[in-house]
C-alpha cells in the first residue's frame, strides 16, 4: 500500500459534503462548510484544511451548533447589512448575503456585512477573494478565543484574531492577504503538537510567562502577537470592531461562553466591501490599473506577492489533483461512516 493517495478536488468536496450532511447538517450548510475546508487543502493551507473537520464534529457532536440553522439576512436599507447565523457556521451565512452585500457596495460605494452568532472555524481569505472576484475590495476580521496575551502581558486576553484583504485585478487572481494578529495561527501550534516537533522560538509562552518552544506548553500558556505592540494594538483594534463594535462576543466572552477553548468559537464577524470605480469616480484615473502598477511593481524587485504560492498550489491541485496520505484518506472514510463517534 503507498503512502499517499490522489484525489480530485471535485471528488474531496463531495466526500467532504457527504461527511456532514449524513451527520446533521443541511444540504446547504454541508455544501458551505465542504467548500471552505476543501479551498483550504485545494490551495494547501493544511491547518485551514481537512484537518478542521474533526473540529467541526465536535462541536456537533458537543450540541454547540444548530446543524439545520438558516441564516437572516436583516437588510434596513442602510450601508450596513446583517445575517443571523442563528447559531450555525459563519461559511452558510456569509454566502446567504454575498449578492446583497454586492449590490449594496456597488450601489452606494462602501457597505458593510455584520455575521452574528455563528460558529467559526475557516480562514478568511475565502471571503474577501470572493468580493475581489465581483470587482471590490474588501477587508474581513473576527475575533477568536482569548489565546493571546498582549505585549508586555503574559496572560491570554486576546484572540488570534484575523484579518484578511482583498483587491480585484484585471486577468490575474486577486491581490489578497489573510494572516492572524498572533505570530501564527493556533491550528499551526497544534500541528506541531500531533507531529511532536517543536514550535519556533517567539511564538509562545508558558503558562508562567516563558518563551517556549513546547507545543504542549504553547497550548497551556498563552500564544503571542506578531510585532510586538504594533501586532498587540491590531490584534486590540479587530477584538473592538468585530467584537464590541457589533454588540458580539470579543474573545475573551467567546471562551467563558464555550466553557473553554476545546471547541471552536461562537461570535460575530465584520467585512467591508468598497467598489474602487465609484470611490475614483472623480478622479479621472482607473483604480484597478493604478493598482496595478504597484502589485506589478513588487514581483518586479524579485519579491513574492501574498497568496502566490497559495494560487500556484490552486492550479496543481485542480490539474494534477490533492494529494492526500493514506491515514487522512482513512480518516475521510472513518468520518463518512462513523461520524461524531470517530472523533472520540
Amino acid at each position: 500500500m503507498t503512502d499517499t493517495q490522489i484525489i480530485s478536488v471535485a471528488a474531496l468536496e463531495d466526500k467532504v459534503r457527504s461527511i456532514f450532511q449524513s451527520h446533521g447538517l443541511t444540504a446547504a450548510n454541508a455544501q458551505a462548510v465542504a467548500h471552505v475546508i476543501v479551498a483550504g487543502e485545494r490551495d494547501n493551507c493544511k491547518s485551514h484544511g481537512i484537518y478542521r473537520i474533526e473540529g467541526c464534529l465536535r462541536v456537533l457532536a458537543a450540541g454547540k451548533v444548530t446543524p439545520d440553522a438558516v441564516p437572516e439576512v436583516v437588510d434596513s436599507g442602510k450601508a450596513v447589512l446583517e445575517v443571523d447565523a442563528h447559531g450555525g457556521f459563519s461559511n452558510p451565512a456569509f454566502y446567504a448575503a454575498k449578492d446583497a452585500l454586492v449590490a449594496r457596495a456597488k450601489d452606494t460605494g462602501l457597505a458593510a456585512l455584520v455575521i452574528r452568532d455563528c460558529l467559526h472555524f475557516s480562514a478568511l481569505w475565502h471571503d474577501v477573494e470572493a468580493l475581489a472576484e465581483e470587482g471590490l475590495a474588501a477587508l474581513s476580521m473576527c475575533p477568536s478565543y482569548s489565546f493571546v496575551a498582549p505585549a508586555g502581558g503574559k496572560e491570554p486576553l486576546l484572540g488570534t484574531n484575523p484579518m484578511a484583504f482583498g483587491w480585484p485585478r484585471a486577468g490575474a487572481y486577486p491581490y489578497v492577504f489573510d494572516f492572524a494578529t498572533s505570530v501564527a495561527a493556533r491550528g499551526e501550534i497544534e500541528l506541531h503538537r500531533r507531529a511532536g516537533t517543536p514550535i519556533p522560538e517567539g511564538w509562545a509562552v508558558d503558562r508562567d510567562g516563558h518563551p517556549t518552544t513546547d507545543p504542549e506548553a504553547a497550548l497551556d500558556g498563552a500564544m503571542l502577537t506578531f510585532g510586538g505592540h504594533k501586532g498587540s494594538a491590531i490584534s486590540t483594534m479587530i477584538e473592538l470592531l468585530s467584537g464590541a463594535l457589533l454588540g458580539e462576543f470579543m474573545s475573551k466572552e467567546a471562551l467563558d461562553f464555550m466553557g473553554g477553548g476545546d471547541l471552536l468559537p461562537r461570535h460575530g464577524a465584520l467585512i467591508l466591501a468598497l467598489d474602487p470605480t465609484t470611490f475614483a469616480a472623480r478622479s479621472g484615473r482607473d483604480p484597478i490599473a493604478e493598482g496595478e502598477r504597484l502589485l506589478s511593481a513588487i514581483p518586479a524587485q524579485g519579491a513574492r506577492l501574498p497568496s502566490e504560492r497559495r494560487f500556484k498550489a490552486r492550479e496543481a491541485a485542480m490539474r494534477d489533483g490533492i494529494l492526500l496520505s493514506t491515514a487522512e484518506m482513512e480518516q475521510l472514510d472513518r468520518f463518512l461512516r462513523e461520524g461524531l463517534s470517530a472523533t472520540d
